[in-house]
């Protein structure tokens, strides 16, 4: 304050600076990453992962399905007509006549490329997506964190508008052998990150993993009343492991790593929505949002 005579910049200032140098500021992530590593932040013993769902800068109520468009399409097109005094008749005819179907009188498919009927689009962030959090549902990305379980240091992140985290466990691999120029000893996952190629991907790269398999059925009831046996795969063999204690122990282990950290981002600091539109600006956001998480946890560790 002595410096500026008390003056304080205007937000907007601070707002184009991020936003112009956004891409920047999401590279300090790997330097600073590398100064908790040089103090002994990081050890990647255990890392766990987890996303959570952060609201976007949109309303839900923005959003409309491919369906819906389909269906008003004709509505807008009647009031552009009279707006600009054409193609009445041509709107008429079209009412007249119903959609095309297929031989069996089902409705035709969309065509290729074509969205499907249940798909949203929103029409401030159209990258964004509808999706379930704790608090209902959101209009949102899925933010994702691999945490070091050392001292609570993000070692990785990324983001998504796919509301599932299947798909994010293989690329949250890369990022973290990227960053950090070897991997993890372990991982922890929910069960959403369950699946026979995430569980393969660990074993390529030798990481041991424990990773919830959620409630399966392993059988279901023959004819004969005898049960059916299931071909055994990383699945399968993964919900074995999980039962014996010590497994279970290191799998609840995570509870302890990375839900705090998504805690303290968006309790204690209170960031519970993007600011940018777009997937690659956001997750330009979430990055600098991991930035600044692991300076404070450098800071705190110098005192």
């Amino acid at each position: 304050m002595a410096v500026t005579a008390r003056q304080s910049p205007d937000f907007r200032t601070i707002s184009d600076f991020r936003k112009r140098h956004l891409p920047a500021l999401g590279e300090r992530f790997t330097q600073v990453l590398q100064l908790c590593q040089k103090a002994g932040l990081v050890s990647l013993g255990h890392v766990a992962l987890d996303g959570t769902k952060i609201r976007a800068n949109a309303s839900k109520h923005k959003a409309m399905s491919y369906s819906r468009m389909k269906t008003a399409e004709p509505a807008l097109a009647a009031e552009v007509a009279q707006w600009l005094a054409k193609a009445a008749a041509s709107d008429a005819r079209e009412d007249e006549h119903p959609s095309d179907r297929s031989r069996r009188g089902r409705p035709a498919k969309n065509p290729p490329g074509t969205p499907h009927d249940r798909a949203q689009r929103n029409f401030t962030d159209p990258d964004s997506r509808i999706m379930k959090a704790q608090d209902g549902f959101i209009q949102g990305y899925n933010a994702q964190a691999a945490v070091d379980a050392a001292h609570q240091v993000i070692v990785a992140h990324g983001l998504t508008s796919q509301v599932s985290d299947t798909h994010q466990l293989e690329p949250m691999l890369a990022s973290i052998k990227a960053n950090m120029g070897r991997q993890a000893r372990e991982l922890s996952a929910d069960a959403g990150y369950c699946s026979e190629p995430n569980l393969s991907a660990l074993a390529r790269r030798h990481v041991r993993g424990y990773v919830a398999t959620g409630r399966q059925q392993h059988g279901t009831p023959s004819a004969t009343g005898r049960r059916k046996t299931v071909p055994r795969t990383r699945v399968h063999a993964m919900k074995i492991r999980l039962k014996r204690a010590g497994y279970r122990r290191r799998y609840r282990f995570r509870k302890q790593v990375v839900e705090p950290v998504f805690g303290q981002i968006k309790q204690a600091r209170g960031f519970r929505q993007f600011l940018l539109w777009g997937l690659s600006q956001v997750a330009g956001e979430w990055s600098l949002l991991c930035s600044v998480h692991n300076m404070l946890k450098l800071v705190g560790a110098r005192g």
